[in-house]
């Protein structure tokens, strides 16, 4: 979640959203480092919204033991905006939580980590949809890269790469 507030005091915010699939994209080529920054941008809002003394900056870092209350309140934010999925933050939180524990695992087995982020996309959808439908904030899913994401793209192919070569070499990440 990309999110450029250029408010001004008689128009609403204006944020640009990662769509779930470029979240997912950007999740696998970062090896799941994006999560935090989605985390952080995530935090950032709601700190932003209600709750000034909230260090959106120590909760992305510690995201993983952090997520179970952001997965509640992006919910109950979307749902005060019209969204009417709904999930189960504690199911969520669990699988995310395990799937990055996974990542101890010995090799290759501890890349199954990477499938981290299907515990992530029903949260980043719900909040992109309770902001592009929240009388407050002008929000719009963005489907072109940016530079920096484009920088995770090329470093996370190069990454990938020396990964599966590493693999198929029989060498331990």
């Amino acid at each position: 979640m990309e999110y450029e507030d250029s408010s001004n005091k008689n128009s609403r915010s204006y944020i640009e959203l990662v769509d779930g699939n470029k979240f997912i994209i950007l999740f696998i080529l970062s090896l799941g480092l994006y999560s935090v920054w989605w985390m952080y941008r995530s935090w950032k809002f709601f700190q932003q919204k209600e709750e000034p003394d909230m260090m959106p900056v120590a909760r992305a870092i510690f995201g993983v033991l952090w997520a179970y209350p952001l997965f509640e309140r992006i919910q109950k934010y979307a749902i005060e905006n019209g969204y009417t999925q709904t999930y189960s933050s504690g199911l969520l939180f669990i699988g995310y939580f395990l799937l990055n524990l996974s990542s101890n695992l010995p090799d290759p087995l501890g890349l199954v980590a990477i499938f981290a982020f299907v515990f992530l996309v029903p949260p980043v959808r719900a909040l992109n949809f309770a902001i592009m439908n929240s009388d407050d904030y002008d929000g719009e899913e963005v489907d072109r890269y940016s530079a920096g994401q484009m920088v995770i793209v090329a470093i996370g192919i190069l990454f990938w790469g020396l990964i599966l070569l590493g693999l198929a070499s029989g060498e331990t990440i």
